[in-house]
């Protein structure tokens, strides 16, 4: 399961991941902001992050108007690998060498049909489990 969650910046940009995800048959839980008034997004990061820690959720997408103050909220809690993708390059290479387990997007930096297919590479490539991916990894999760 996909826990999303987004800021009021991300409202737009969520409701068409959704339709994404649906249309997909992938199942998720919006921790999200439900309308364009503004809020916080420390808050939704971290219900995200709840629920990947918790298991309830695998991977995660997280969504503000950049996607820094939004990713970098969900890195601060254990266990969370955060990774602001604005190319499916990025996102392709921090699930193969980071086994990064949320995605974030910036609304005002990336256009929707450019997200979806981030959100695509993202949720469809797998982690390496490479050797030196793991070990570096194992580093991140020391304290």
């Amino acid at each position: 399961m996909i826990a999303i969650g987004n800021d009021h910046t991300g409202y737009a940009l969520k409701k068409a991941i959704i339709e994404y995800l649906e249309a997909n048959h992938i199942e998720y839980k919006d921790f999200g902001c439900g309308e364009v008034t503004t809020s916080d997004y420390p808050e939704f990061a971290k219900k995200v992050g709840k629920a990947i820690q918790s298991k309830e959720c695998e991977k995660g997408i997280l969504i503000c108007g950049t996607g820094i103050g939004i990713s970098i909220a969900a890195n601060k809690m254990k266990g969370i690998r955060a990774a602001l993708c604005h190319d499916c390059f990025s996102a392709e290479a921090t699930r193969l060498h980071n086994d990064a387990n949320v995605l974030a997007i910036g609304a005002r930096v990336v256009g929707v049909g450019h997200a979806l297919k981030i959100v695509d590479t993202f949720l469809n490539t797998d982690f390496s489990k490479d050797d030196r991916h793991i070990r570096r990894i194992q580093m991140l999760e020391e304290e």
